[in-house]
């Protein structure tokens, strides 16, 4: 099962009306073009998808909703993390796993626990786990980095931990976890502007925001980047960089928000405390996707 989550993975977002309800048709229409595009995998209810502003009724809603557009088409990895290691426990044992392949667990926040901390926190979700985990170490929104030893400690005695989604920026925490990892352990990209370069030195893929838009192009980036063509691979990387470097400037997803609006995909509507790009992102996505 572990195959199934290398190449692209998309982090789905979650369309809204202009009234603050979940948009469903928009999610469909969404979900459609990025398996039509050829991605490898989806990950339901991480970061982008805005999950921390979701009751607990609307996020069964949108994986009931997902699983049941998807059919079996492509992989489904869920997002399940937070820094209350029982609540997690609790939360997993809640959820249906019928139509889930993995599940996403994000570096614990706020409460900044030390390399000990994260080590026995992601041990005893692994242990409670039905399905295998990918640690999601994202330093700039949890201000805890997972470090290289502690990854590849976890990655080496427990079975369940299956891959990471390093966002940390660190490529030299990244390419230490690469050379010493177990043969089966996954490094995903967490940052579709530097995939390109991770895979060149053996990163098995990524998580992606970009994809939500431009799935063809970028999964296709992403496989000629792991058959090592890349010259090939660089074209599509440059020409898609400049999007994604504004998509990220004024926030994600409120980036990949206004490029879905701008392509008649989804509203640009987000739930507060998230809001709107400004005026100047909105109008240069406009530019660059025409000129796309």
């Amino acid at each position: 099962m572990n195959t199934e989550f290398t190449g692209t993975g998309v982090a789905l977002v979650t369309p809204f009306h202009n009234y603050g309800t979940i948009d469903f048709t928009s999610l469909e229409k969404i979900l459609n073009l990025i398996i039509d595009g050829g991605v490898e995998f989806i990950l339901a209810l991480g970061t982008t998808s805005e999950a921390v502003t979701l009751s607990s009724d609307e996020k069964n809603a949108v994986v009931n909703f997902i699983t049941e557009t998807v059919d079996g088409r492509k992989p489904i990895m869920l997002g399940v993390g937070g820094n209350n290691t029982q609540e997690v426990i609790n939360t997993l044992k809640s959820i249906s796993f019928d139509h889930i392949g993995a599940i996403l667990s994000v570096a614990p926040y706020y409460n900044k626990p030390g390399q000990k901390g994260l080590y026995q926190h992601f041990k005893t979700i692994a242990g409670a786990s039905p399905v295998p985990v990918y640690l999601y170490n994202v330093p700039s929104r949890t201000n805890v980095n997972i470090s290289a030893d502690t990854t590849l400690k976890l990655a080496s005695e427990i079975k369940n931990i299956a891959g990471i989604k390093e966002a940390s920026g660190n490529f030299a925490q990244i390419m230490e976890i690469i050379k010493n990892k177990p043969a089966d352990f996954k490094v995903l990209s967490g940052d579709d502007a530097v995939t390109l370069p991770l895979l060149s030195v053996g990163a098995d893929g990524v998580i992606s925001v970009v994809a939500n838009a431009f799935p063809s192009d970028f999964s296709e980036m992403v496989r000629l980047g792991l058959k090592g063509k890349f010259n090939e691979a660089s074209v599509i990387h440059y020409k898609l960089l400049e999007i994604i470097r504004n998509l990220f400037e004024d926030g994600n997803p409120a980036g990949i928000k206004a490029a879905l609006d701008v392509m008649g995909l989804c509203k640009n509507n987000l739930r507060l405390p998230l809001v709107k790009v400004n005026k100047r992102i909105y109008n240069q996505l406009s530019d660059l996707i025409a000129d796309y």
